[in-house]
This record gives structure tokens, C-alpha cells and sequence, in this order.
């Protein structure tokens, strides 16, 4: 999600999810870190994530300080890859508690058995709509986005051309050669694109749908950050970059972000987005099945999906919070408000088909 990050999280570091914008630095001390490394014994707890996770730093020192523990964070690329590290080193874990895996990502890391189970404090107060596991409570809902297809409102206005709207209209002509996307075998966002079209066409049409995007030009790299700020020519670091793509796959709350981190704040977002191409996407946290700080590592869960960091999250992962009663910034409503009628798809149907899509857009799309 950023992500949803949304990180986007600048989601990926505007936004990522997730559009992540805030450099994220590792806190702890080598005094703390010499616990005996058992549930009890360390006051140091490490969380690992993809490289859009961010927050305020004040925020977190009042965890730090209620509960006495510190925190570690180290952080791994794209949503994708650090899950799939995670799974690599779950015998022999990273950290204690894992962010960032989403729904579309979520039975590989479940069926690899990557966390163990943890009902957390404050569950309650989560809409039900985001909790997939609720029965056996392996994760915890953290936040929500939509990935859509963002686009560069100066490029069309310069050539009189409408923005596309739907997926429909990305396999027309007038779209040829713009449209930069992610793979979806390492990149959540990517994957998120791919079962959109998957949900919008249905088993036997979304295979069709991507035989024409291809032909039409699309552009697929490795990561999202790649994509928007190198590919993409509507984000600041994308022009920077020389990027020549005004369509990219990203968040619908990259636009804000856009606003929030630009020095003097446009009046309007210098990008929007095609709602047309939305996907629902929930990030989630989870308890790694060896944790050596478990105790430390279920304080953490809690903290985050507190009311204090739910309402931490917007403006810094440009994520939306989970959590009834946590306010969401007027930067949201006013330049990236929710997809409307985003595509979603059931968790039990991602599990069952994910993979074979994965390979069939893999064989169809990059070879």
C-alpha cells in the first residue's frame, strides 16, 4: 500500500502501498539492544518493512516512552520483494513484526506460515470490511488505498487530449506509448493493476485485455519509486528525472502528496487520476512466527492501529486509516479523495488463482 500509500508514500517516499515522503531511520541504542533476546529479555523491537514505511518522529518516541521499548526498523524495497524475504528468512527472522503485506499478497505470506497469531488491542474499533483474517487474527489491518493509473495534467492539456478514464480507454490509440507500469511479479502496485483488469474482465477476458496493452506500449519496470520518479512525467522527481510517461500506475493519493511536498504548494494537484482504474488495496501488519521480542513485538502491533498513528498515517504513508474515528487530513478530500467504485476481489479468489495470473502475465506482457 503506499502507500496507499499509499509509501505515496513518497507510497512509495511521496507516497506504497502501499506514496511514503518521510526518510525513515532506524532508532534503538546498543544499551537496549542487549536484552537476552527471548520475549522478555530485550527492550529492543524490530519492525521490517518495504521502503515506504514512514512516520513522525514524535509519534513514535511516545510509544517509545510509554512502553519502554525502542524501535529498530528496517526496510526492504518494494511490497513484493520484502515479502518475499520475509518468507525466505522466516526460520530466522529480520525482526519481530512485519508491515506492509497486502491483500493481494496476503495467502503466500499466510500459507508460508510467516506469523503467528495475535488478536490485537483496539480490533474492535477496525472496520470489518478490513479484517480478512478475522477468525484467526495471523494479521492486523493497518490501512487501505486504491491503486489507479495517475496522470500528468499538464502533458494533456498541452496536447489537447482528455485523460483516460477507464481501463477501456488506456488500450486506445491516442494513449499509445504512455503508460508506465510495475511488474507485477515484484511490485504490489503492479499486482494490484493486474487484478484490477483481472476483476473488471473476468478469467477469460483479462488476458485479451493486456495482449492490447501491450500492443499499445505500455511500459512495465521493476518498482513502483522507479515508475513515478524516474518514468513518470507528472511527479516532481519524474521531471527532475527526464521521465516521459504521463501515465503511470500508482495511488489515488498520490495527487496530495504532490501538493503537500511541493515548495511553494500548487493551488491544484499537478497530477489526478483515472478512477475508472482503481484497486482496493488493505496493508497489514503481522507477528512473525519467530520473533525473539514477542512481547515487544504485539506492543507495536497495538501502537499501530492506535488512534494517534492512524491519524500519523495520511501525510506520511498517504494511506487512509482503518480505524473508526481517526480523521483523515483535508489535503485528502480536496486533491485525492477514495475511488468511488474501486475493483475488489475476494481474498480466497486471489489465493487461488495469484500465481498462475502472475505467470500468465509474466509469459504474455515480458516475453
Amino acid at each position: 500500500m503506499n502507500p496507499v500509500g499509499i509509501t505515496i508514500t513518497r507510497r512509495a517516499t511521496v507516497l506504497a502501498v502501499g506514496l511514503g515522503l518521510v526518510t525513515l531511520s532506524a532508532c534503538g541504542s546498543s544499551a537496549d539492544d542487549a536484552g537476552s533476546g527471548g520475549s522478555g529479555g530485550s527492550r529492543t523491537v524490530t519492525l521490517v518493512s518495504h521502503g515506504s514505511f514512514a512516520y513522525s518522529k514524535d509519534v513514535l518516541k511516545t510509544f517509545e516512552k510509554e512502553s519502554g521499548y525502542k524501535v529498530k526498523v528496517l526496510k526492504s524495497g518494494d511490497a513484493g520483494q520484502a515479502v518475499n524475504q520475509a518468507i525466505l528468512t522466516k526460520d530466522n527472522p529480520q525482526g519481530d513484526v512485519f508491515f506492509g503485506v497486502d491483500n493481494t499478497l496476503l495467502s503466500r505470506a499466510l500459507d508460508n506460515g510467516l506469523f503467528q497469531p495475535y488478536a490485537a488491542k483496539g480490533l474492535d474499533k477496525v472496520g470489518a470490511e478490513y479484517q480478512l483474517d478475522k477468525d484467526e487474527h495471523r494479521v492486523t489491518p493497518i490501512d487501505s488505498g486504491d491503486i489507479c493509473v495517475n496522470y500528468d495534467k499538464a502533458y494533456f492539456e498541452k496536447n489537447k487530449i482528455e485523460p483516460p478514464k477507464t481501463f477501456d480507454d488506456l488500450i486506445k490509440r491516442e494513449y499509445k506509448d504512455l503508460l508506465v507500469t510495475e511488474n507485477a511479479s515484484t511490485s504490489s502496485p503492479g499486482l494490484g493493476f493486474v487484478l484490477g483488469t483481472a476483476a473488471k474482465y473476468g478469467d477469460g477476458g483479462w488476458e485479451g485485455y493486456w495482449e492490447k496493452l501491450k500492443a499499445n506500449g505500455v511500459k512495465v519496470v521493476d518498482g513502483w519509486e522507479q515508475a513515478y520518479y524516474q518514468e513518470f512525467s507528472g511527479s516532481t522527481d519524474g521531471k527532475k528525472a527526464g521521465g516521459d510517461r504521463p501515465l503511470v500506475v500508482s495511488y489515488a493519493s498520490s495527487p496530495p502528496a504532490e501538493v503537500v511536498y511541493a515548495d511553494p504548494r500548487p493551488k491544484t494537484a499537478p497530477t489526478g487520476v483515472a478512477e475508472g482504474t482503481c484497486f482496493r488495496q488493505i496493508e497489514f501488519a503481522g507477528l512473525l512466527s519467530n520473533a525473539k521480542n514477542a512481547e515487544g513485538g504485539k506492543a507495536l502491533i497495538d501502537f499501530l492501529i492506535s488512534k494517534r498513528f492512524q491519524e500519523d498515517m495520511p501525510l506520511n504513508m498517504f494511506v487512509y486509516p482503518v480505524v473508526e474515528g481517526a480523521s483523515v487530513p483535508a489535503e485528502f478530500t480536496e486533491y485525492g479523495p477514495a475511488a468511488k467504485d474501486p475493483e475488489t476481489m475476494a481474498p480466497e479468489k486471489i489465493a487461488e488463482n495469484r500465481d498462475q495470473w502472475v505467470k500468465s502475465w509474466t509469459s504474455l506482457v515480458l516475453k
